[in-house]
């Protein structure tokens, strides 16, 4: 599974994605942020799983049909529960993310809005 995490995710979860297996990349390492709109199109692009802890995301998908391969906010967590979080949402929810679906998890609950593929 690929996965893009926005700048905004601590650096250090990309190494526990990559130890998990995953074809992470982080936006942090890119030479200048090139904005939430060329982020999500970059995400669509490479079939990547966006994972950020930014509302926008959710409104540019949703409000101005950005299409994507599927989003995971995250809310409330430390910088060192990201990766192992999203690890769990990930293995729970692959099916609903390769729909398209928008996850929000925070530390008491997950809410999943379907994607269109349902």
């Amino acid at each position: 599974m690929k996965l893009l995490l926005d700048s905004c995710v601590w650096g250090g979860a990309l190494r526990e994605f990559e130890e998990a297996g995953y074809d992470a990349v982080w936006s942090g390492n890119w030479f200048k942020d090139p904005g939430d709109e060329e982020i999500i199109a970059y995400a669509y692009r490479e079939e990547r799983i966006l994972i950020t802890l930014d509302k926008d995301f959710g409104e540019l998908a949703i409000v101005h049909s950005k299409p994507h391969h599927g989003i995971i906010r995250l809310v409330n967590f430390s910088a060192r529960e990201q990766a192992s979080i999203c690890i769990s949402i990930l293995s729970l929810y692959e099916e609903e993310l390769k729909s398209g679906a928008i996850i929000t998890a925070e530390p008491w609950r997950v809410r999943i809005r379907p994607g269109s593929n349902y």
